[in-house]
């Protein structure tokens, strides 16, 4: 019964992927003068890489909280569709201001500066490193699971394979979406009969051990009080978030589709394979029977031996090794695309100086090399590089809720209209990432110690880099200077004058020698269009918007002592909660007439008929 139902499961397979495969434009498409991934081909790249970490994230996560980790997976996964959602607005954001690609790096600089961004960049490059070296682990070990080799055998193929990928990329042979197409079919064959075979044969007990695994977490989360609870479901998560890696790299492949909608797409299909997928089939494995701590680093391969035999088996180990192997270039193509970005946008060509073949030889041999140090200090230990990676994952996750929330208190909802998630969902979400941070910085020594070096690294080079590179500095040299917007002023003919302060986005202005608008704008977000010989933008970088205005009021008062001058503040209309950053900024407001009694302050809101 068994064998029938797992050749009727893989024909289906074989039908559903030969169908799809013979539709026209499955993955690419041209349009608008260039070709475009659609969400399908750049969702089952993403998925490759996530699904890669169910080779060793169940055992890893078995390790530090035995059987809770059975139901903390599922827990987890429900964590990453919210995290993927807020992705999806991030994406969006990006696509409005015109950004394409760079993912979380091009946000953090967006939302962050030039300085701080390289934080981002920082953690962004530890998790490349780390799926790079835990990929190449695992890759060796799945794939020698029969075989019995010395740790000094087993380091020399692990260094074959880092510096084999290497020269790939160096001779410019890389993988294509249909190839990863490809590779993903037949991986997905591999564990897809995994799972009905897994759930065919589960016992009694099983299911048993998977619902036993719910009920003590909740019996422990509610005799532990409130905060108890909380700090137990921290270290849940932060011990299975590894499960889950990989789920950022949508978004750094924003750049290849036409649409932050395709992102969006993207991510309902990864939250209904791997979503489902890897809490169902670690589950299954964790509950079996099989002694996880004995087989660390091939617990799905000896579970799909003890399944259906040892040659299924070796093809389970087969398939791990080829979908690890594949993370480890896209390890490399990421990171590379990563540093390409970064000394383009600071004009450091000499490292992205391409061969001949087009390819980023330089920063190949570098990725190669580190990458290679990483597993020779860990002497290839899949434990030590899990628990280092767990921390640069939960760092990158937590530095982007935190950009997006600074975002959205500093620009609430009116500028982004199409996709909106919940600020205070998105709060929460920030909460629970930054408590897995300082619960994996405090239990991960040898985590905290690589991604505290990088970051220090990038930090300085960004101290460095940005003062005099920067490319604000050409948005700044086209900004306005106070005398400007005097000289104009001094020209009119009456004593009464009025100023107008305008966000970037408004639009409005008239010609009047008597009125000037202002706008005060991020050189990080561009230079706005000036609307009128009378406007006169102003950038505003190292001191908050209220410290601007202030030092305007101040010229305004030395320059022109004799003029009536009345200042207008346009009515706030968004909600408190979605920007509390206008409530101080009227309480900050009504400091104004004290400072200046010689000038009358008006907040004003002109209906629609009197616009």
């Amino acid at each position: 019964m068994k064998i029938v139902v797992l050749v009727l499961l893989n024909i289906a397979i074989i039908g559903v992927f030969v169908w799809q495969f013979r539709k026209k434009n499955l993955l690419s498409y041209f349009s608008g003068g260039r070709w475009w991934l659609t969400w399908l081909s750049i969702a089952v790249i993403t998925l490759m890489d996530e699904l890669t970490s169910i080779f060793y994230a169940p055992s890893e996560a078995w390790r530090f909280i035995g059987f809770h980790a059975i139901a903390f997976i599922a827990i987890t996964s429900l964590l990453m569709r919210f995290l993927s959602m807020r992705m999806v607005e991030i994406a969006e954001i990006l696509e409005h201001h015109n950004i394409k690609g760079g993912g979380v790096y091009s946000f953090a600089y967006l939302v962050l500066g030039p300085t701080l961004s390289f934080i981002a960049v920082a953690s962004i490059m530890v998790d490349y490193v780390l799926t790079a070296c835990i990929s190449t682990v695992s890759a060796v070990e799945n794939g020698l699971t029969f075989i019995v080799l010395s740790d000094t055998a087993k380091l020399a193929l692990q260094f074959g394979v880092v510096w084999g990928i290497a020269f790939l990329n160096i001779l410019g042979i890389k993988e294509n979406a249909r190839f990863t197409f490809g590779i993903f079919f037949l991986v997905a064959l591999v564990l897809l009969t995994l799972l009905a075979s897994a759930l065919f044969e589960a016992s009694t007990l099983s299911w048993s051990g998977i619902g036993e695994s719910f009920v003590s977490i909740g019996n422990k989360v509610s005799s532990q009080g409130v905060f108890g609870g909380f700090w137990f479901t921290i270290i849940g998560i932060s011990s299975c978030i590894l499960a889950y890696s990989g789920i950022e790299s949508v978004v750094q492949t924003a750049g290849l589709v036409k649409s932050w909608r395709d992102i969006g797409k993207a991510y309902i299909f990864l939250a209904v394979t791997t979503g489902i997928f890897t809490p169902l089939i670690s589950a299954l494995v964790l509950s079996s029977g099989i002694n996880a701590s004995e087989h660390e680093t091939d617990l799905l391969t000896q579970f799909g031996a003890h399944l259906n035999g040892v040659y299924f088996g070796l093809l389970v180990g087969a398939a791990a090794s080829v979908a690890l192997i594949m993370a480890v270039n896209t390890a490399f193509v990421a990171s590379s695309e990563l540093v390409e970005r970064v000394a383009h946008r600071y004009n450091f060509n000499w490292i992205i100086k391409p061969n001949g073949r087009q390819s980023l030889y330089r920063v190949h041999l570098m990725n190669a090399t580190f990458f290679s140090l990483i597993i020779l200090l860990t002497g290839g230990s899949q434990r030590i590089l899990a628990e280092m990676y767990a921390l640069g994952l939960v760092a990158s996750f937590t530095i982007n809720m935190g950009s997006l929330l600074i975002y959205r208190y500093f620009t609430g909802t009116k500028e982004i209209r199409a996709f909106n998630t919940s600020r205070v969902g998105t709060l929460v979400v920030f909460i629970i990432l930054a408590s897995c941070l300082v619960y994996l910085s405090i239990t991960k020594v040898y985590g905290l110690a690589l991604w505290l070096s990088v970051t220090a690294f990038f930090l300085y080079v960004g101290f460095r880099v940005a003062k005099h590179r920067a490319p604000e500095n050409i948005q700044v040299a086209q900004t306005d200077t106070p005398l400007q917007m005097i000289f104009s002023l001094a020209e009119a003919s009456s004593d009464v004058l009025h100023i107008y302060f305008k966000r970037p986005l408004e639009s409005g202005s008239l010609p009047d020698p008597h009125v000037a608008f202002v706008s005060f704008y991020s050189p990080r977000q561009g230079i706005p269009a000036r609307l009128a010989p009378n406007h006169f933008r102003f950038a505003y970088a190292r001191q908050s918007l209220f410290d601007s205005i202030l030092e305007l009021l101040y010229v305004l008062k030395y320059e022109l002592p004799d003029r009536q001058i009345t200042v207008h503040f346009g009515w706030p209309l968004s909600s408190w909660l979605d920007r509390f950053s206008i409530g101080v900024m009227v309480f900050s407001i009504m400091r104004l007439p004290r400072l200046f009694p010689e000038y009358n302050f008006v907040i004003e809101y002109y209906g629609k008929k009197n616009a």
